[in-house]
């Protein structure tokens, strides 16, 4: 069974120490109360997963990682394998986010292996796909996203363990947003490619992710196929990140 929605994920990516992270999730902790009518989680840097794991206990929020190792064990100094991630509290990991495509060269054959990992671990594996801006201006996005969708998820994939995040490369950490007009034909496409390969294809979750905040939260989870958003940089603030996830939330829900 897919996620509940909106799904909204925090990637604090490599910010964050003990104590005003604490402060953060305790404070997230407090808005999310007892249960959620979706899914929110969070990513903090691996130096505080065991740490987390104790901050979220009693609240539904998720906890996850930013990264893992194709291997489940190894002489691979640094790196943190599935199994690992999974033991110290982590319930999903993200792979393939463009940040460690560009400045790691990983291809999308490295994004896949970590997925399997991912998977075989138990975790929930957070896919990410996106174009650059030199593809974008090109005219090239649907190819892109063809190639890494091809690429980069498992044969394995399914909707309870799988979810898809769009994240255009030139978005990120810019300000600038696409068109929530390209937001839906790229969303649209990756569910066409989805259904076509996978039985369950038309119940994984697709999130959108580049430059979300709660100004535009409502406008981009309103659009067709977009299931929640991953956040980067609005996630290090509680009350803005909770203002994303409720911008997902139907009116009565």
């Amino acid at each position: 069974m897919s996620l509940a929605r909106p799904i909204v994920l925090g990637n604090w990516k490599m910010n964050g120490l003990a104590g005003d992270s604490a402060a953060r999730t305790e404070a997230l902790k407090e808005l999310a109360g007892a249960s959620l009518t979706g899914t929110l989680g969070i990513f903090p840097p691996a130096t505080l997963l065991d740490r987390a794991r104790g901050w979220v206990e009693g609240s539904p929020i998720l906890l996850g990682a930013q990264d893992c190792h194709a291997k489940p064990s190894g002489a691979f100094t640094g790196d943190l394998a599935a199994p690992m991630l999974r033991e110290i509290g982590a319930t999903a990991v993200i792979v393939g986010h463009s940040e460690r495509r560009q400045y790691h060269a990983e291809g999308d054959a490295t994004v896949r292996a970590k997925a399997e990992a991912a998977l075989e671990a138990g975790l929930l594996a957070v896919i990410c796909i996106g174009e650059t801006e030199a593809e974008y201006l090109a005219g090239e996005t649907l190819d892109r996203l063809a190639t890494q969708l091809e690429g980069s998820l498992p044969d394995a994939s399914d909707a309870a363990r799988v979810v898809v995040a769009y994240e255009p490369v030139w978005a990120i950490g810019t300000g600038r947003t696409p068109t929530s007009e390209e937001i839906a034909r790229a969303h649209g496409f990756i569910r066409d490619k989805l259904k076509a390969r996978f039985a369950d294809g038309g119940a994984f979750g697709i999130l959108y992710g580049g430059s979300v905040k709660a100004e535009n939260a409502e406008e981009i989870l309103a659009v067709d196929d977009v299931d929640g958003a991953l956040v980067g940089g609005a996630s290090l603030d509680a009350e803005g990140f909770w203002a994303i996830y409720k911008a997902g939330i139907a009116p009565g829900a």
